[in-house]
């Protein structure tokens, strides 16, 4: 039996209960997994892996299957041990993407998927983040990211206008969000407020989260600030965009649309 809207474990309904953040956001057909493996095969990548936010392990596991060698790293201690469980073979670590060390470990690709490097909300934070990726990359790795683009709203409202409404069932209980999105000009960030009701008697509960708003260039000379050369930053075709990728899309070349997919490589 699912654990009532009104009880949450902590603050985040979906990251704390990450079966339901898979039945809201399902992903049968890998496809974020297989286009970070397209972008690493790509590239050139070699085989071991750091999946930076991994979440519930989806990814991380994917590019297992496809051969890897492969760590995920993540904040909630709730993500991990279902990873552990759920999508086991590789390796699972706790870590802050806003700064983190892994000693030990050196990686020929990190990964860091759906948005998660917009987590770093202040200068001193995404700072933090790519210079803890240099430092987890060998000479020549990979840094692989996927996010929204910042530049959409320019001008562009239509994800601001009106809440979006999603429902779905999960365990016998009907859910239902309501989201509604605003951007904070003056901290740069799109700010995201997400009222969850259900049909099993719970109170409705509001949750509250932000992502960074980055724009190309902005985004271009922070990576290159930290020894990084751009060697892909586009549009779409990605995991998330309308049209999906599909296996065999070549990479866009402009940044206009809602996402933004990022390919660097760390200089020696």
């Amino acid at each position: 039996m699912s654990e009532p809207l009104s009880q949450p474990a902590t603050a985040n309904l979906l990251t704390d209960n990450p079966e339901l953040y898979e039945a809201r956001f399902p992903d049968p057909e890998r496809l974020a997994g297989r286009w970070a493996e397209d972008c690493l095969r790509r590239y050139g990548a070699g085989p071991r892996v750091l999946d930076l936010g991994c979440g519930t392990g989806r990814d991380a596991a994917h590019l297992h299957r496809a051969g890897r060698t492969v760590t995920g790293a993540d904040l909630s201690d709730a993500m991990l041990a279902y990873a552990r469980a759920q999508h086991p073979g590789p390796e699972y670590v706790r870590a802050d993407l806003r700064q983190f060390a892994l000693p030990g470990r050196e990686f020929d690709a990190v990964v860091c998927l759906d948005s998660a490097l917009l987590y770093c909300h202040t200068n001193a934070e995404l700072d933090g983040c790519l210079a803890s990726v240099r430092r987890s990359l060998a000479p020549g790795g990979l840094l692989v990211a996927e996010m929204r683009n910042g530049a959409f709203f320019l001008g562009r409202t239509e994800l601001l206008d009106a809440p979006r409404v999603n429902g779905f069932t999960w365990r016998g209980v009907a859910y239902e969000s309501t989201t509604t999105l605003y951007v904070d000009r003056t901290a740069q960030l799109l700010r995201r407020t997400r009222v969850w009701t259900a049909d099993d008697g719970s109170e409705p509960a509001e949750q509250r989260s932000a992502w960074r708003l980055l724009f190309p260039l902005e985004l271009r000379h922070m990576v290159a600030s930290h020894g990084f050369e751009v060697l892909a930053l586009y549009d779409g075709p990605g995991p998330r965009t309308e049209p999906e990728w599909r296996e065999g899309d070549a990479p866009g070349a402009v940044t206009d649309a809602d996402r933004l997919h990022l390919v660097a490589r760390r200089l020696n």
